[in-house]
This record gives C-alpha cells, structure tokens and sequence, in this order.
C-alpha cells in the first residue's frame, strides 16, 4: 500500500517538442498520454527566427490553443518570445489560451537575440541580450497589469440594459516602460487564473533576474549526472532575490529540467530514483522532463517512472483541482485595481 503524498507536493512537466509534426494531432496525442499520467503541465518551445532544416515550425500558443479542447486538466505552457512582440498582443493571446483551457494556461518568457531573427522583423540590428531580459522583466510586468485591468465582475451582459460591462471596474494600466508604453485596458476580460502561470528559464543569470521578480514556475537546466548541489545553489538564489523584491520566495516553484532519452523500463525505474533522490534532499520543487523522442519516451515515462513515484508517496494519483495553478498549489492573485479601489 503506497504512502500518502506529502504535503509538499512533487510537481511534473514535461516538453512536447519534436522536429516530424506538420500538425497538432502529435502535439495533442502526447499531451493526452501526459494528462493521463496527471502530469502538472507540457510545454512548447518556439522561438521568431526562421525555421530550421527539418525542424516543425507551428506556432507554440496556436498548437495549444488546438490542444486545449481535446484535454481536460492538464496545463499548456507555450514558450511566447517578447522580442519584436507587443505587450498587447502577448497579454491578449495568453489571456484567450487561459480562456479556452478554462483555466489552465501559462507562458515561458523568452528573448531573441540573434541578428537572423531581427532582420526578420526588419525592426533594426538585434539589442545586447542585458536590453532584451530588461524589456521581457518589462512585458511581464505590464502583461499581468493588463489581466487586472478588467475586474473579475466587470462583465454584466445585461440585455434588456444594452450594459455589457462596468466601466467604474475597468482600468487603465498607463504603463510607461523603457522600450514601449501601454495605455490599456485590455480587450479580453480577466483570465479565469486571475494571472496564468508566468515561468521563465533561470539557467542564466540574466533571466534568472526576472525569474526571480516575475516567476510563478523557473527553470533549472542540468543534466542527470549533475552535481545536484549545483541545482539548488541556483534554486536558494532566486529565492532569496524573490525575497530582496518584496515576494514571497515560497511562491517559485523551481523546476530542474532534465533532457531523457529512455529505452527500457529500467531506466524508467532509475529516473524515479532520481527524482526522488533530489526531491527528497530538497533540491527542488520538481522536474521538467524534455524527451529525446516524446513517442518512446513519454509512454515509458507516464507506464515507468510516475507508477513508481506514486507508490512512493511521492506524486499524487488525481488532479485535486481544475487550474494550472492550483496543480502548483499557487493562490490565484486578487487584482491590483480592484484592492487599491477598495481600500480607497
């Protein structure tokens, strides 16, 4: 008879990308079997520049929108590139995912750095990579502005009225950055997270900076044979600058994100071992699997190592709730303009 999970709850996702898909149906295919594993999220990379040889180039945020009715639980966390992109429109487009999936959206902040890629865009020569990580700290900033502009009652659909929504609880978020200001509001009402799930890839130093002020989720590159402490040197980082910035460091839940390549279920069985190991030695708060080939891989991942995790006591065996964050066991965030009127 299996233990009872701990309170502190290991957290799982895992990357869908592949280089053979011309359409969705792959996409949702492994997002289904990563759903039945009760995965807490998948993730899609993208990037702006143009494609490469042989790689599949569909547009990360449209795949999920695919995806999101063909599943019921499981997040969809698209990599969006702020790079070239308007704040607007990131707002809108992640907001509208967080919509279709009733709740269960997020995003992963990323730049574009090369000179390929803004030749692209014909927006000029490409900015020192310090100047994009400060504009992307920029947009996802004003994007969760631009979720609180509506409030969560702003919408009234009175008919016999002709009132669609309250305007007293509407708000311009008049943001003014370094590199683009925003009037708002915005024109999709209130994601149903309040906020989707921001994560950002804290490798680096320079975006582990904005993991560590705007980060729901952040992760930590590294391969299996790592020297774990290495992992949670990076990890006691963000928290503790989640701390200087006035959060609670408690609220990033810092994912090691391990490349897998799985041929047997042996190796199913040692990647539990793995996790566990590290989970239990506080390391991290979980990991983000990225599988070599996500058809091999993933069934031995979701029939292997989560099986053994469970009888553990380790990972859960159900979705206790319906939203991306509650899988993370992340409050939903109340709305800036609504507290700051009430307490006006």
């Amino acid at each position: 008879m299996s233990s009872p999970v701990p309170t502190r709850p290991l957290h799982l996702a895992v990357a869908l990308d592949r280089t053979d898909a011309r359409d969705a149906e792959p996409y949702a295919r492994t997002a289904r079997l990563a759903e039945h594993g009760k995965l807490d999220f998948v993730t899609l990379g993208d990037t702006l520049g143009p494609p490469r040889r042989g790689a599949s180039r569909l547009d990360a945020l449209a795949v999920f929108a695919r995806i999101a009715p063909v599943t019921e639980r499981i997040g969809l966390v698209p990599t969006v590139t702020t790079t070239h992109t308007e704040p607007f429109h990131v707002s809108s487009a992640v907001s509208t995912l967080d919509w279709v999936s009733r709740g269960r959206a997020g995003w992963t902040v990323d730049v574009s750095t090369g000179e390929a890629e803004a030749r692209h865009f014909g927006r000029g020569p490409a900015a020192p990579a310090r100047e994009l990580w400060q504009e992307a700290d920029e947009v996802a900033d004003v994007v969760t502005r631009l979720w609180d502009s509506w409030e969560d009652d702003a919408e009234i659909r009175d008919v016999a009225t002709g009132r669609f929504v309250d305007r007293d609880k509407l708000h311009h978020v008049d943001y003014r950055g370094t590199a683009f200001s925003v009037r708002g509001p915005s024109i999709v009402p209130r994601p149903p997270q309040g906020h989707p799930v921001v994560a950002v890839d804290a490798t680096d130093p320079l975006p582990r900076a904005t993991a560590a002020r705007r980060a729901d989720v952040a992760y930590v590159r590294a391969e299996a044979t790592a020297d774990p402490s290495a992992v949670r040197a990076v990890r006691d980082e963000l928290r503790c600058r989640a701390r200087e910035s006035g959060r609670d460091p408690g609220r990033i839940v810092v994912l090691a994100s391990l490349r897998v390549a799985l041929h047997a279920a042996a190796d199913a069985v040692a990647l539990a071992d793995l996790a566990g190991a590290w989970y239990a030695d506080g390391v991290v708060d979980g990991f983000h699997f990225r599988p070599e080939d996500p058809d091999r891989d993933l069934p031995l991942l979701v029939d292997g190592t989560v099986p053994v995790l469970q009888h553990r006591g380790l990972l859960r065996s159900f979705y206790p709730g319906g939203t991306l964050r509650e899988h993370l066991c992340l409050p939903r965030p109340a709305n800036r303009y609504a507290t700051a009127r009430r307490t006006a």
